[in-house]
C-alpha cells in the first residue's frame, strides 16, 4: 500500500468511525474503487487504523474515562460503577455476535457493494426517525436502554449500517438525552473495537513486510487526527440535532450504489 492510499484510507476510517455514515461501508466502497482491500496487507492496516480510532476516543473522552476508572476503583457501588456496568451490559450482544455469528458477518462483508448500498438506505431511515422523534429527555440511560442500544450495535455489524448512527438513533428513540447517548455510544465501542482488532491480530496471517512502516504510520496518524476531530464534532452535531444532514447523505450514496448495482 502506497503512502497516499494509507492517508486516504486512514482519513476515511477516522471520519466515518464516528460520523453516522458507516466506516465499514465506506472502506468497502474504497476497496471497490481501488481494489486494495484483500490479503495480509489489508488485515494489518485494518488493525492499525482501528487502534488509532480507539486512541482518538480515549483522548477525546479522557476526563470521562479517568472519572469512570476512579469511581470503579473505589470498589463500591456508585454512579461511575453503575455507568461501567451499563457499558458492560451493552457489550453483551456484540460479544454474542462475535463468538457465534462471526462467519455469517464475514459472508456479509464478502457479499458485494449492493449490501452496503441497502444498509446505507436503512441508516438514512434510522437517522430520519431519530431526527423527527419527539424528545422525552430521560434523566439517565437505564440498564434496559443500555441493552437495547447494545443490540442495535450488534445489528450494525452489517457493512453500510452505521454503528454510531444506529446506536445514537436508538438511544434518541428510547428518549435518552442527546449528549448522554452520544457519550455512551462512543464509550461503549472502545472494548469491542479493541477486541475485534485483537482477534484479527491473532487470527490472521500478517507478514511484517506486507506493508511499509511509513504507510502504517501515516494511516495511524491520519485515522487518529480525523477520528479525534470527528468524535468531538459528532457530539456537537448530536447536541444540535443535525443528524438529518447525514440521513440525506446516506440516502444519496445508498441510492447511487443500489441503482448502479441493480
Amino acid at each position: 500500500m502506497e503512502w497516499y492510499m494509507a492517508l486516504l484510507f486512514g482519513v476515511v476510517q477516522g471520519l466515518t468511525e464516528f460520523l453516522p455514515v458507516s466506516s465499514s461501508g465506506h472502506l468497502q466502497i474504497l476497496n471497490e474503487l481501488f481494489h486494495c482491500g484483500t490479503g495480509e496487507e489489508s488485515l494489518l492496516f485494518t488493525v492499525v487504523v482501528h487502534a488509532a480510532t480507539v486512541c482518538s476516543t480515549i483522548v477525546a473522552f479522557r476526563r470521562e474515562i479517568f472519572a469512570l476508572l476512579a469511581g470503579l476503583f473505589r470498589f463500591k457501588w456508585n454512579a461511575e460503577t453503575e455507568y461501567v456496568a451499563k457499558i458492560v451490559i451493552s457489550m453483551i450482544p456484540i460479544m454474542v455476535v462475535g463468538l457465534f455469528f462471526k462467519d455469517y458477518v464475514e459472508e456479509l462483508f464478502g457479499s458485494g457493494i449492493f449490501v452496503v448500498g441497502c444498509a446505507l438506505l436503512v441508516t438514512a431511515v434510522l437517522l430520519a426517525f431519530a431526527y423527527y422523534a419527539k424528545p422525552r429527555q430521560k434523566e439517565s440511560i437505564s440498564f434496559k436502554d443500555a441493552l437495547v442500544i447494545g443490540i442495535s450495535q450488534a445489528i450494525a455489524v452489517i457493512p453500510g449500517l452505521s454503528r454510531s448512527g444506529t446506536t445514537i438513533s436508538t438511544g434518541l428513540l428510547l428518549g435518552d438525552k442527546k449528549e448522554q447517548v452520544a457519550r455512551f455510544s462512543f464509550l461503549m465501542v472502545l472494548i469491542p473495537i479493541l477486541g475485534e482488532a485483537f482477534l484479527e491480530l491473532i487470527g490472521g496471517e500478517m507478514g511484517t513486510m506486507a506493508i511499509p512502516v511509513t504507510s502504517l504510520i501515516i494511516g495511524f496518524i491520519s485515522a487518529f487526527v480525523t477520528g479525534y476531530a470527528a468524535c468531538r464534532w459528532m457530539v456537537n452535531i448530536v447536541q444540535r440535532g443535525k443528524l438529518i444532514y447525514f440521513a440525506y447523505y446516506c440516502l444519496v450514496v445508498g441510492a447511487i450504489i443500489v441503482i448502479a448495482n441493480w
